[in-house]
């Protein structure tokens, strides 16, 4: 993530990998404040044995299309809510990459961050018939707790 503030949202991403299963690691990484370790993090992704980048970053949310820039990894990038202009800065700063630097790009927030460790997982379980499992139980779980019939709210 860009900043301690992202955490917030970002959380979830780690939550959701940690119920799959899924090993990961957390850093915060800014293009704009902390550009080498970007650097650093970004080009040594792959030979420390990563699979997948999750790159959630507000306001001109540079972090994920500079880290997609330094990794043949896939980067799947998560806007983060803004203030001033609730996350669409960041939502089309993430999603407007010129062809031949792909960021996979989620929703906006919360939903985003879970829906963003979803995919890293389901990349995962392409290689990881554990985390293949883990995944066909969120689901699974998902789908059972959808009620068949509409009940009315206690007054």
């Amino acid at each position: 993530m860009g900043s301690q503030s992202d955490w917030t949202t970002m959380k979830h991403a780690a939550e959701t990998l940690t119920a799959l299963g899924v090993p990961h690691e957390v850093r915060i990484v800014s293009a704009h404040r902390t550009p080498q370790r970007l650097v650093e993090y970004a080009t040594t992704a792959r030979d420390r044995g990563l699979k997948v980048v999750i790159a959630g970053a507000g306001g001109a949310a540079h972090l994920p299309g500079m880290a997609a820039s330094m990794t043949p990894l896939p980067v799947f990038g998560v806007p983060v809510e803004s203030h001033a202009l609730k996350g669409m800065d960041s939502l089309l700063s993430i999603v407007q990459m010129p062809g031949g630097v792909p960021v996979g790009t989620l929703a906006i927030g919360k939903a985003g961050a879970i829906n963003a460790a979803l995919l890293a997982g389901s990349v995962i379980a392409l290689m990881d018939p554990q985390v293949a499992e883990a995944l066909d139980a969120w689901r699974a779980r998902q789908t059972a707790a959808v009620a068949e019939a509409p009940v009315d709210e206690p007054a």
